[in-house]
């Protein structure tokens, strides 16, 4: 449909997972996309198959914990393609830990990686267009565990609620500069970062996301594709004048009880 035509997005995160799929379904509208990750390897991976699909890719090695490289890796991209027009920011730590044995170098690390990085790319991203009295539009990869979540993921949580809490003041700050932010509080999904959070955690076998989908109402967990062409929605002006909110893409219904 071309909806991210002539668009250039920058997705944190990019090069697995939902932040590839993100990828993946910008280049297929038509954007110019450009990821970031800590380990060159997946991310160059990921731009080459974007190129070979015919799109226009670049990969940027960021660590997003770290505020100037979070900073410094929308300046790369504003430099190659001219500007940013859209920026999603779905890099995560999801390493567990409850109140009583999280430690201070674990709640800084969800800190730095879920709410500080998104922060500072916000801010560098927000500039630029403001600088350029341009319009443009960000997406935060947030959690539904943001509304509380489970014991075991109190830093998680911690940061990720304070994600939400920036979508909305952003939003607000912003509204007049034709800056459009938004969230998405995602479900329980498959990604290869979760079968690895799994199986470090929780000692999941082979047929943990079997188990999964057995307890869940729809009888399977959420998929990063359709989680990315609801992100592709949202950074497109077909989203209209929608900003500040932060929508639940989850199959539970949060307050509800039997």
């Amino acid at each position: 449909m071309g909806l991210l035509d002539d668009k250039v997005v920058l997705v944190n995160g990019g090069s697995q997972g939902v932040g590839a799929a993100i990828a993946r379904a910008a280049v297929r509208e038509g954007a110019t996309v450009a990821v970031t990750g800590r380990r060159p390897e997946p991310g160059e991976a990921l731009v080459t198959e974007l190129s070979a699909a015919g799109g226009r890719a670049m990969y940027v090695q960021a660590d997003l914990s770290d505020a100037d490289q979070a900073k410094a890796s929308v300046a790369e991209v504003a430099d190659a393609y001219g500007r940013i027009d859209c920026l999603v920011n779905s890099a995560g730590l999801t390493s567990r830990g409850t109140l009583l044995d999280t430690t201070p170098e674990l709640f800084d690390a969800h800190i730095a990686v879920n709410l500080k990085g998104p922060f500072f790319a916000m801010q560098a991203a927000v500039a630029d267009m403001v600088a350029r009295k341009a319009a443009g539009t960000i997406v935060n990869i947030i959690t539904s565990s943001a509304h509380g979540g489970q014991p075991f993921l109190a830093p998680y949580v911690a940061a990720k609620a304070g994600l939400a809490g920036l979508t909305r003041n952003a939003a607000h700050a912003h509204r007049w500069d034709r800056i459009r932010i938004n969230g998405l509080n995602i479900g329980w999904t498959a990604t290869e970062g979760e079968d690895a959070t799994q199986r470090a955690f929780h000692d999941a076998g082979d047929d943990w996301q079997e188990q999964a989908a057995a307890r869940l109402p729809m009888g399977r967990l959420g998929l990063p594709d359709e989680i990315a062409d609801f992100v592709v929605l949202l950074l497109s002006d077909r989203s209209g004048v929608v900003t500040g909110s932060v929508i639940d893409w989850d199959q539970n219904v949060l307050g509800a009880l039997d």
